[in-house]
């Protein structure tokens, strides 16, 4: 059965730190594949401030594709929104019967867990691999479950919002994002206003 880590996110744009984390969980974790997840409309976020889904998408290509144990998946953009991944997992297990999903999420995640929709549920069915900053793990509530793993991965201090406030500011996001990103953000003027 193939081990496929999933890595939700906006990815409004992907970075380098996703990259990392992805990269470390491929090789760290055992994960045949890392999927990354882009979701429409996070529960938790505003839409206002996202690029469209299927221009965060091809950035996202432009930055996985010469990393064959990384692949993308739009399985959020056919679900009703906001996506929660409860969904996204039950018609992930439908439509791949022969995969493994495990779920890869941030330390700051894994503290309001217990309030995603379902989260029982899916810590019965799947497992989540929690990655942390490097010698700062959190014990938050659900640390314990035996469902729930921890690693310490070395993390970027950069985020999304970062480089988007960077962008509109005039600044440089050189060796933040992959460059064939960096170029198509360019080129299109993304995030500007």
């Amino acid at each position: 059965m193939k081990q496929v880590g999933l890595f939700f996110g906006s990815f409004n744009p992907i970075h380098t730190g996703h990259l990392i984390i992805a990269n470390f969980m491929a090789d760290y974790a055992l994960l045949d594949e890392i999927w990354f997840v882009v979701s429409p409309q996070n529960p938790f976020k505003e839409s206002g401030e996202l690029l469209d889904e299927n221009l965060r998408l091809n950035l996202l290509n432009k930055a996985i594709e010469a990393d064959d144990r990384f692949k993308w998946c739009d399985i959020e953009f056919t679900l009703p929104r906001p996506s929660y991944t409860e969904h996204t997992l039950s018609e992930l297990r439908k439509k791949y019967t022969d995969y493994q999903f495990t779920l890869i999420i941030g330390g700051d995640n894994l503290k309001s867990f217990h309030q995603w929709k379902n989260y029982k549920q899916i810590l019965e069915l799947h497992q989540v691999f929690v990655y942390a900053r490097v010698g700062i793990v959190d014990k938050p509530l659900l640390a314990n479950h035996p469902s729930i793993k921890l690693f310490e991965v070395p993390l970027l201090n950069i985020s999304s919002t970062y480089i988007r406030e960077s962008i509109q500011a005039g600044k440089s996001i050189r060796y933040l994002v992959p460059d064939s990103v960096r170029i198509a953000i360019d080129e299109n003027g993304y995030y500007k206003s």
